[in-house]
């Protein structure tokens, strides 16, 4: 099958999908169905090669390309835009071409011609025939209508919320698809979402906004804001005026304006799965490997078609989502709206940079929307120094069942205070800090009030939270009422939530993860931290739930002797949790443009440092999340350790809690041991997948210079600079780490195509990569190889060169061809001997990836390969083994 028949197949499975019916020209029956796509319809400049009728009139025309050209798709717009202004044959009835599709077996463009200024955009799919049909009835498209928001009454909002919608006003007017809104915590990100919503739908006309959330208590208390909200300009309630609704199965109700959802439940939509109602109280904050998991692949749904929603508020859009549940995003035909109070890089790299609101909290704390904390520090002897068990009769407790026994101490026992509630319960640590708490209250930190103000203690687990809630009912002499436990774990947990914030009682909540962010319970003056956090984005979402204002009358309905508006909170810190080292929330790799090889080689070559075998751990975690429970197994038999506990002991190396009382050197000799064997190493890089694709996300886009000199060696010298520009022009981290995300996960675009991308951006800047050899000739004369007619692949050879890889600029060729001969050579010198035949194959192979950087499968359909017996007779020669030998090769000779 040809590639572009290939292409034809799966665009045809899609329009079907979509609730096309597929006809030829010589058969087509216009009336068959409400939506028809003919194929190769004659135009009066030839056949299109999809013609799209709705209700018999043609609206549409569908450019379908080979995969390879997914690269280049957008320079098909002006094929298609030429078939959309031709004359269609046999068509009588008025009509306009108004929609456009161009599309690869991987990638769909569509473009609506009534735009203003229209643009194409991916989608995931091609629309629906009812969907066309809708767009036709509509007076204007949605997008022309954002460019005619009315202005905001400002009337009850406050600035920053005034600045936020104005800001988003103007980004859908620039038909812009991604926009962020930070805000501090308490500013009113909800209350300005809503405000939004109502105004596109109003003003926008849109038909369905969808609002999502990651926990079933966020999706809750949006749902709450939502009925409760008035618009400025309408005495009615916003769900008087459009309905709202809150998912809680994988049924969509067609009438409903506003749905809100958790991403779980959404992805389960499109899945046609149902959903247990626990899976939508996990934070991602709480999952250590959410950034290493394999990204959700989205499936088409024809009762949620991509084109269901208009737009996407993704709310506390800051928390690791992107990796995992990216695809659920980037499904819908939407534009998405970003809420948070504390963004990250990938935060800002996944919305563009269109950054439409920044108020943070210091701001807030000033203009009286937040209020400030004190710190106040309970340092106990255990629970800073740890503690020592003689060997002796010890009680020991079942963590889940709470069953207890006794039992003998094989040694004596020296824990550190990380261990505290984990390994080792110690209850007189635990009592020490609620006393000490206790008996602050009425001296220090709240001398005036006659009741315990409203605390949120943030423990480590639901075991520890356990402990907590018996020991402050002990401490203070109350009842059950007195402190409750709000976990997931807790039996109604929504209920005892709803009484801590409404209530008099509980005074004091204990919690894990469940409330620790997103959650407002503005009623809290106290937060108690009897768990670190090293993560600042999390702990400044923790400290959010404490920083909300309160007027006094409305803090006196759950504290009555309150005497004045909450004007701050205090932080107890019990664990050192406000002087604990803080790192920004990201995933483990450090080396993203390193590959796994590379890492293993750098291991086994001595380097020990925290950078590479963070990165290396990083690697192993995503290898061990793809591989069979099987291959697990035989890791394990091969390596001598399974895959967790390999990088296990490479993240203990540098874990400061692990790390107390051992020796750190002696720990990282026993975590690199396996990687000195290069059978282990070997393994390893053949268990890892084919296809990886590794994004450098940490430098920002600058551009500082462009031009050329006339004299020759300055000349050189502009050139060269200009490379380099290029080069960190395309190392950017937030624009590489984009690529990735407004990437579909199923995509995978040729590595040669993307070479020829980069080429054509160089000589844009009129530099080619015989120039830039030429000027490399001229700078060192003694380090570059002469009498070379340099080809596009060699730009790989400039690029590394220039970044320092190699000391001497030889051609692409060369160091393929070096290579080639050292794998031969390790190949033979095992159980492998290639016959002459194998190796005159090999040595094509070799000539194939000279000039196209890989090989693959396909490639054995055309010359040379087809003339040898293609496919069929490779894999007589290789038997089983032959796709891995085409894997070692397109990785180990491009090296």
């Amino acid at each position: 099958m040809t590639p572009e028949a290939k292409a034809r197949e799966e665009i045809d499975k899609k329009l079907v999908q979509s609730g096309w019916v597929i006809q030829d020209v010589k058969e087509v029956n216009l009336m068959a169905s409400l939506g028809v796509a003919v194929r190769e319809f004659p135009t009066s400049s030839g056949p299109v090669d999809y013609a799209l009728f709705v209700e018999g009139i043609p609206v549409g025309v569908v450019e379908a390309k080979r995969e390879e050209a997914g690269e280049t798709l957008t320079s098909v717009e002006t094929q298609s835009a030429r078939y959309a202004n031709s004359t269609f044959k046999w068509v009588k009835s008025d009509y306009k071409i108004r929609f456009a599709y161009e599309a690869t077996n991987k990638l769909t463009h569509f473009t609506d011609y009534n735009d203003i200024k229209y643009r194409s955009r991916k989608v995931f799919s091609f629309h629906r025939p009812e969907t066309l049909q809708l767009l036709l009835k509509q007076p204007d498209t949605v997008r022309n209508n954002l460019k005619r928001l009315p202005p905001l009454s400002t009337e009850g909002f406050r600035k920053c919320q005034v600045t936020a919608i104005n800001n988003l006003d103007k980004s859908f007017a620039e038909n812009r698809p991604k926009a962020l809104v930070q805000m501090a915590t308490g500013a009113g990100k909800t209350f300005t979402a809503i405000t939004a919503s109502y105004r596109l739908l109003k003003f926008g006309k849109m038909n369905r906004i969808l609002f999502l959330v990651d926990t079933k208590s966020l999706g809750e208390q949006a749902e709450r804001e939502f009925l409760a909200y008035r618009p400025t300009d309408d005495n009615r309630s916003f769900s008087e005026l459009y309905g709202v609704h809150r998912l809680k199965s994988s049924s969509l109700p067609k009438e409903t304006q506003v749905y809100i959802c958790t991403i779980q439940r959404m992805f389960s939509i499109l899945k046609g799965e149902e959903l247990d109602e626990s899976a939508e109280e996990i934070h991602f904050e709480e999952l250590e490997n959410a950034d290493k998991n394999t990204p959700k692949k989205a499936v088409y749904n024809e009762k949620c078609p991509p084109e269901f929603f208009d737009c996407i508020i993704v709310d506390e859009c800051h928390r690791s989502i992107y990796n995992v549940w990216n695809q659920v995003l980037e499904y819908f035909d939407a534009f998405i709206i970003g809420l948070t109070a504390t963004p990250d890089k990938r935060t800002f790299a996944f919305f563009e940079e269109n950054i439409v609101s920044e108020y943070t909290r210091e701001q807030a704390i000033i203009d009286n929307v937040n209020v400030g904390e004190d710190v106040f520090v309970i340092e106990t002897k255990v629970g800073k120094n740890g503690g020592h068990i003689l060997k002796q009769q010890v009680e020991c407790r079942d963590r889940m069942s709470r069953e207890k026994r006794w039992k003998l101490l094989d040694e004596e026992v020296d824990y550190q205070p990380s261990q505290l509630d984990r390994d080792i319960v110690n209850f007189s640590q635990i009592r020490t800090v609620i006393r000490a708490f206790k008996d602050s209250l009425s001296t220090v930190l709240f001398p005036y009030r006659k009741e315990v103000p409203k605390t949120l203690i943030f423990a480590k687990t639901d075991s520890h939270a356990e402990d907590i809630v018996r020991i402050v009912r002990e401490e203070f002499g109350e009842g059950n009422e007195f402190c409750q436990k709000i976990t997931c774990q807790a039996e109604k947990p929504e209920s005892v939530l709803s009484s801590y914030r409404n209530s008099y009682y509980p005074r004091i909540a204990v919690t894990v993860d469940m409330i620790a962010t997103g959650t407002d319970v503005k009623s809290i003056e106290c937060l108690i931290f009897m768990r670190d956090v090293r993560s600042r984005n999390y702990f400044e979402q923790m400290k959010g739930r404490g920083t909300r204002t309160l007027s006094k009358d409305d803090l006196q309905k759950v504290t009555p002797s309150a005497t004045e508006n909450k004007d701050h909170f205090v932080i107890v810190d019990a664990v050192g949790v406000t002087k604990s080292k803080k790192t920004d929330t990201r995933p483990l790799e450090r080396k993203p443009s390193v590959s796994l090889k590379e890492l293993m080689m750098n291991v086994a070559m001595g380097a020990k440092d925290a950078d590479t075998l963070t990165s290396l751990a990083n690697r192993i975690i995503r290898l061990n999340s793809q591989m069979t429970d099987e291959e697990r197994v035989d890791f394990k038999k091969y390596v001598l350790k399974s895959a967790a506990k390999l990088a296990e002991d490479f993240l203990n190396a540098f874990d400061e809690d692990y790390l107390q009382g051992k020796d750190q050197n002696e720990v990282i000799r026993e975590a690199v041991k396996p990687f000195y064997d290069p059978n282990v190493r070997q393994y390893i890089e053949n268990m890892r997948r084919v296809h990886e694709q590794i994004i450098d996300n940490v430098n920002l886009d600058k551009v500082e210079f462009a031009g050329f000199d006339t004299d020759q060696e300055k000349a050189a010298d502009r050139a060269i600079t200009s490379f380099r520009e290029f080069i960190n022009e395309n190392k950017d981290e937030i624009v590489a780490l984009r690529i990735i995300y407004n990437q579909a996960y199923a995509d995978r675009p040729m590595v040669i195509e993307k070479l020829n991308m980069l080429y054509d951006k160089l000589t844009a800047k009129n530099i080619s990569v015989e120039r830039l050899w030429n000027c490399y000739a001229i700078k060192s004369p003694e380090r570059v190889k002469k009498g070379v007619k340099a080809r596009i692949v060699d730009l790989i050879s400039l690029i590394r060169y220039e970044l320092g890889f190699f000391d001497y600029l030889a051609p692409f060729a060369d160091r393929v061809n070096y290579n080639f001969m050292q794998w031969t050579l390790r190949c033979n010198a095992g159980n492998i001997h290639f016959t002459d035949e194998q190796m005159k194959w090999l040595r094509l192979i070799k000539e194939h990836i000279i000039s196209s950087l890989s090989i693959e499968v396909r490639d054995f359909d055309y010359s040379p390969f087809d003339g040898m017996g293609g496919l069929g007779r490779f894999f007589d020669l290789f038997g089983e083994d032959y796709a891995t030998i085409l894997h070692q090769m397109s990785v180990e000779l491009v090296a």
